[in-house]
């Protein structure tokens, strides 16, 4: 409303006699007004969740199982892994959990991941090759000519690439458990996957037939057999590594 307009109404009013401003009801202007109600706080958002992390995680899985098939069961149950996604099964482990010899592998390849047991193609038929030459084999029923065989991964790497390091660290706390489960006499790592995750050394060349020491066992390394398939040369080197291990477990 502009200025003129006021003006002009005003005056329309003081015409009619309205000479005072009043209202209806009388004001006690003495009274003090009443304070307003403080707005209310505003909610706080629901704190964000605390990413679990992937190792702890592992660890505490790992300590919980009490026993080869709970410790098969938590691994089932682990989620932070990648490699779980694109894996057809969990590989978990074949042969005689009662056997002195523990064979650790690198990871599943692809027959393996179909038949959800390790050492089954090609290399696997390799490997039992070369172990019943000295009188061992995954299905033998005594403890002394059999064998217990595992990998450091329990799934398949797309492509059948080399585990990734995060990859090896996530799987070592049910690796770890594995062989406390097992309690194998000797370990035989197989491969330099296998070396690096148990003893943090590569080279497996160097490292091939001599002794060492990996979570408080003796432990052998030897060459895969997916290397001897390509390297038939390397089957005299296998077969010096295969009496080696012979003659510790006829050792008194």
């Amino acid at each position: 409303m502009d200025s003129a307009l006021a003006l002009s109404l005003l005056e329309w009013q003081l015409e009619l006699g309205a000479t005072e401003a009043i209202g209806d009801v009388p004001v006690n202007r003495y009274e003090v007004p009443a304070a307003r109600p403080a707005p209310a706080p505003a909610p706080f958002p629901p704190p964000l969740p605390v990413a679990e992390d992937p190792l702890e995680a592992a660890r505490a899985l790992a300590e919980s199982a009490g026993s080869l098939a709970d410790l098969e069961e938590a691994l089932g149950r682990y989620e932070h892994c990648e490699l779980k996604k694109g894996a057809r099964n969990l590989v978990f482990a074949d042969g005689n959990p009662a056997a002195r010899v523990m064979i650790i592998g690198e990871a599943p390849g692809r027959d393996e991941d179909i038949q959800g047991k390790p050492f089954v193609g090609r290399a696997g038929q390799l490997l039992d090759l070369m172990f019943a030459a000295i009188g061992m084999g995954r299905e033998n029923p005594d403890a002394e000519n059999t064998l217990y065989i595992t990998n450091v991964l329990p799934w398949r790497p797309p492509q059948n690439r080399d585990p990734a390091p995060e990859e090896i660290a996530m799987m070592l706390p049910f690796l770890h458990r594995h062989v406390a489960l097992a309690d194998p006499d000797i370990l035989v790592l197989m491969g330099n996957h296998s070396c690096q995750a148990l003893l943090g050394r590569r080279g497996i060349t160097r490292l091939r037939g001599t002794w060492t020491e990996a979570l408080g066992k003796p432990a052998l390394p030897m060459f895969h057999p997916a290397y001897l398939l390509r390297n038939p040369l390397a089957k005299r080197e296998a077969w010096a590594d295969l009496l080696t291990l012979q003659a510790r477990l006829r050792a008194p």
